[in-house]
């Protein structure tokens, strides 16, 4: 039986942030949890994001933004859900039965960057390093939960 801690991260598109998130934590965390993402209003996947992912060996090309409304209905349990914008836009975000650990971490949405292609994909790359800082930290402090 799989007994790895269940994590939801919630942003407002699930184009970006929230789809970076996820792929660290699969992917660096795949021994103690198992991740997944949605969004306020899904829209598409953010380009810049899988370039910056796809630059240190992380595919998210395939990844497909989802409803957190529709996961919602869908009874799933999560032990985390961890909202990765605002503070405004996390307060929309719809209370799951049986999670008691809601955190939330503030990143910019790299939706909303100006300039060209190459200052788009400065700020994204910040963006990715900051959570990918913090889903390490997440995974160090989180993982003693994990039942065997």
């Amino acid at each position: 039986m799989d007994k790895k801690l269940k994590v939801l991260f919630v942003c407002v598109h699930n184009s970006a942030r929230s789809q970076m998130a996820e792929k660290f934590l699969n992917e660096l965390g795949k021994e103690y949890f198992i991740a997944e993402s949605a969004g306020l209003k899904p829209g598409n996947l953010n380009q810049f994001a899988v370039r910056v992912m796809a630059e240190i060996g992380f595919d998210i090309s395939e990844q497909k933004p989802k409803s957190v409304f529709e996961i919602f209905k869908l009874g799933k349990s999560y032990n985390f859900v961890i909202t990765v914008c605002d503070e405004k836009t996390a307060e929309k975000c719809p209370l799951f039965p049986g999670v008691i650990n809601t955190i939330h971490w503030s990143f910019e949405d790299p939706s909303t960057f100006q300039g060209s292609d190459e200052d788009k994909l400065a700020f994204t790359r910040e963006v990715r390093d900051k959570i990918k800082e913090k889903i390490l930290w997440f995974i160090d402090n989180y993982k003693k939960y994990y039942v065997e």
